[in-house]
């Protein structure tokens, strides 16, 4: 098959060309906003064309959170109109799309696991302009798959764990806000997944809708002290809350993915965070 990745140097689109380095039964075709801009409607038409692009994996996204709020054309441009631009590409192309999409679609009042059935409500124009683009993909009326994903990290990129572990080289004490409740996920699981997703929904129509983290449940100043934990970094972590923290967005106080339907639909175990976490850490002590 026809591969194409966007957003391909980020952290799940590296994660994506590791894997697709000894992947010798496929075609991969990996860019980036310096290759190709997936806001142009005619480059994405030519691309699917001369590429003949049977999936399209979008690890592309505006995600800087906080910046989104004044910077709301460039986000919607990003999150809201590349989607629309890559869904009807394969709608023409007879393609399927996996699109990347994030927890930030709910508002985080919840108390369980959400679901993926369950009402989107973002309180953030970051969590908005994603939602839109799920939106845009669902009524394109291509072949789809989007999954949402939460607290992305990885050892490349901009992400918590590299911040966290950059502060610790230079501070004995960090403050974390320690009142919203989530799983992190290391990008070299989801992109796993993907693949496995790849191999079940490449052939057949498919409108589907999942959510992958990694499994457990904590809170930022929880994972920060893990991070310190397994690294063997002496820093200490001060918990705060959200009102002594304040952003220019905000933030889901609980957003827990609840992850039955895809653990069902690939028959896959999926591992703790902590367990991830220390896998993602020897990255980090070979580099």
């Amino acid at each position: 098959m026809n591969i194409l990745v966007t957003g391909c140097n980020g952290q799940l689109g590296t994660e994506m060309r590791k894997i697709a380095a000894t992947d010798e039964s496929h075609e991969w075709f990996f860019t980036d906003i310096d290759t190709f801009d997936i806001c142009d409607a005619t480059a994405v038409e030519a691309y699917f064309e001369r590429h003949h692009i049977e999936i399209c994996v979008n690890c592309a996204a505006y995600t800087a959170v906080d910046q989104a709020e004044d910077d709301k054309e460039l986000a919607e441009k990003v999150n809201v109109q590349a989607p629309r631009l890559l869904a009807h590409a394969c709608l023409r192309q007879g393609a399927t799309l996996l699109h990347i999409s994030t927890d930030y679609v709910f508002d985080g009042q919840g108390d369980h696991p959400y679901r993926e059935d369950e009402p989107t409500a973002p309180v953030s124009v970051y969590g908005r302009t994603k939602r839109d683009g799920e939106l845009a993909i669902i009524d394109s009326g291509c072949h789809y798959v989007i999954v949402r994903t939460a607290w992305l990290y990885s050892s490349t990129g901009k992400n918590f764990v590299k911040t966290m572990l950059r502060l610790a080289d230079t501070h004995d004490t960090v403050s974390v806000v320690c009142d919203q409740k989530g799983t992190p996920t290391w990008a070299g699981d989801l992109a796993q997944t993907l693949t496995l997703l790849i191999g079940k929904y490449r052939n057949g129509p498919v409108a589907e809708v999942f959510h992958f983290t990694n499994e457990g449940v904590t809170n930022w100043a929880d994972f920060a002290a893990a991070i310190f934990d397994l690294a063997g970094k002496p820093c200490k972590v001060l918990p705060i809350t959200t009102n002594q923290y304040p952003t220019r967005a905000t933030r889901p106080a609980y957003s827990v993915l609840d992850k039955t339907k895809i653990k069902q639909a690939l028959g896959i175990e999926i591992p703790h965070w902590r367990d991830s976490l220390a896998k993602c850490l020897k990255e980090f002590t070979i580099k």
